[in-house]
């Protein structure tokens, strides 16, 4: 995003505060974050749609009645109040907007699950699905094709999981996957777990180790890593025995391999010169 529509998804997050105030049920989110997942389905089936709620040579009191015209009793009052203050928002393009209604909507669903005391266990969920995706990259492949129906790559990650996760954690990867905004469902996964850190004003470690590490272990991890980085830190951990030993963490962007396979790949190409 450039620097407006930056501004602009603040702003809603701000105004999203006093929306979700409302309700004091994880019910009444997810009812909300469906609505807001529905019109972004129906802003990426209609582009001219989009494009006229994005329009910055409309005033924003018109786009806003625009979407008031569209959406009226066919989205709750609520999620029709927080689409009107996103099309009155600047954004840089249309696809900002359906950027930040669809991240907006991804909020609310995390608030949800923290409301109803599952936000660790949604967020764990979600790092175990894009850890199998790391690992089977012919199911990453084909639920990243967008030349197939949704539809299909929708129930083929329904069936992945079944009922092995939440049905909170099962919406966000339902739109995770059906979505048009991003060519890969890993990267939206990822952005989800990134969201989810944020609810908590903490950031994630993604940790892959030769085999589990004790609640002790992990604990004295990220007590580690919020000292290095000089901010709360979540350690997330995955097992993969292809390591051999020691770890592999990623914060955001930087990766830390201390595995003894990157050591033992580092020796051989030291000797192969």
């Amino acid at each position: 995003m450039r620097a407006a529509s930056r501004e602009s998804l603040a702003s809603l997050r701000e105004r999203l505060e006093g929306v979700t105030a409302r309700f004091s049920t994880a019910d009444g989110l997810i009812g909300l974050g469906e609505d807001l997942y529905a019109v972004v389905g129906l802003l990426v089936a209609q582009p001219q749609v989009r494009r006229m709620l994005s329009d910055p040579t409309t005033p924003p009191e018109g786009r806003a009645e625009l979407a008031a015209r569209l959406f009226d009793g066919k989205i709750g009052a609520s999620s029709l109040q927080l689409v009107r203050d996103a099309v009155a928002l600047r954004w840089s393009s249309s696809f900002d907007l359906l950027d930040g209604l669809e991240t907006t909507a991804d909020y609310v669903l995390l608030g949800a699950a923290e409301q109803a005391g599952e936000l660790d266990e949604v967020e764990d969920e979600l790092f175990r699905f894009e850890r199998i995706l790391d690992a089977e990259s012919r199911l990453a492949t084909t639920l990243d094709n967008q030349a197939a129906a949704a539809k299909g790559r929708v129930t083929l990650a329904r069936q992945l999981v079944g009922d092995k996760v939440r049905p909170i954690t099962l919406l966000l990867l339902e739109q995770a996957v059906a979505s048009r905004r991003k060519h890969s469902v890993t990267l939206a996964v990822d952005d989800l777990l990134q969201l989810a850190a944020a609810r908590r004003e903490r950031s994630m470690a993604r940790v892959i180790a030769a085999v589990a590490l004790t609640a002790a272990q992990e604990s004295r991890l990220a007590a580690v890593l919020s000292e290095l980085y000089g901010r709360a830190i979540d350690a997330r951990v995955a097992v993969d025995p292809s390591v051999r030993g020691g770890l592999v963490i990623r914060v955001g962007d930087e990766v830390i391999d201390g595995s003894i396979a990157a050591r033992l790949a580092k020796a051989r190409a030291a000797l192969a010169n």
